[in-house]
């Protein structure tokens, strides 16, 4: 996808606050800590059309309404993915301004998930 000059500024001006880690790494990361959330911030119809099987879903549009519900400790391990590593960024962002403290975005998104061969499940499927 092409993303627009705009849109790529405010993710890379925000990098540098955002941990991220690489696919191994969140690998190792969930094994290490059972209570880790893998949390996929892409829309609903991505996310029907797959996704990472222990992922749980939560729309960067409803990211900020809805985190305090879903993920009530701010000290749980969340690691963020998307499309492709831009959006997570942003919403693993979002996360450490609301108080989240151990909050990574994954590089590569759901691509490098699928890539690297991570078990993927189909809502419906």
């Amino acid at each position: 996808m092409d993303h627009s000059p705009g849109f790529l500024k405010l993710v890379n001006e925000l990098r540098p606050r955002v941990r991220e880690l690489t696919v191994e790494q969140a690998r190792e990361r969930l094994a290490q800590n059972p209570k880790a959330i893998l949390l996929d911030v892409r829309e609903d119809n991505e996310w029907t059309k797959g996704h990472a099987e222990q992922a749980v879903h939560l729309g960067k549009g409803v990211l900020e309404r809805d985190i305090e519900h879903m993920v009530p400790d701010r000290d749980t391990e969340i690691i963020m993915y998307c499309g492709g590593g831009y959006r997570s960024v942003l919403t693993a962002d979002v996360a450490m301004r609301m108080g989240y403290r151990n909050v990574s975005s994954l590089v590569g998104g759901y691509k490098g998930l699928v890539q690297a061969g991570w078990p993927m499940r189909v809502e419906g499927g």
